[in-house]
């Protein structure tokens, strides 16, 4: 059984469930790609020319550009949902909706449609989540990137309390190793 199979019925029953303006998640393991529903069982959304929004095929050297144009990284296209869907389990992802004012489904749609054709990838600050939420909000951010940056500044003060911890330890150890050598030295003297 393939994968594309092995989710058939759930992203059938997905894409039924579909409004035009919706968000739609393709997890993809370490990550999930995100397209914009138009309807006609159709999507936008911000794809790699390595088809990394279509088979996961993220290479390393793409991950930190600095402006997809200049490495034409990716570009915001229309695809048919089953496509973009290949083995994920997509999952309709509007989950915003009660802290963002989405935008009218035409809006949304006019919002997704103005982008064809632009070329431009940043992994922080410019991925297929940002250019899906802004489509639907107005508002581009990702919350992928916010998890991983939020765990990678927890990891950092970890590190630095943890650094600091072993030197001040260090610091009053050798003091007060310092102290006892001064008293045994002082005893010695007053003898």
């Amino acid at each position: 059984m393939t994968e594309l199979s092995l989710y058939y019925n759930h992203n059938a029953s997905i894409l039924d469930d579909l409004s035009v303006g919706d968000l739609i998640e393709f997890p993809r393991g370490a990550y999930s790609h995100w397209a914009v529903y138009i309807g006609n069982g159709r999507v936008v959304h911000l794809a790699g020319e390595d088809n990394d929004g279509v088979d996961a095929c993220v290479k390393p050297e793409h991950m930190f550009t600095v402006c997809g144009a200049k490495f034409g990284k990716a570009k915001v296209c229309i695809d048919d949902f089953w496509k973009v869907a290949a083995g994920s389990k997509a999952r309709k992802n509007n989950t915003k909706d009660d802290k963002w004012r989405p935008l009218n489904p035409e809006e949304v749609v006019r919002n997704a449609l103005e982008k064809l054709g632009t070329v431009g990838y940043n992994l922080i600050f410019s991925n297929c989540e940002h250019f899906a939420k802004w489509c639907r909000y107005g508002i581009a951010k990702s919350d992928q990137v916010e998890q991983v940056m939020t765990g990678a500044m927890v990891g950092i003060a970890t590190g630095l309390t943890v650094g600091l911890i072993y030197a001040f330890g260090k610091y009053f150890n050798n003091n007060e190793e310092e102290t006892q050598k001064q008293k045994v030295e002082k005893r010695k003297n007053n003898w």
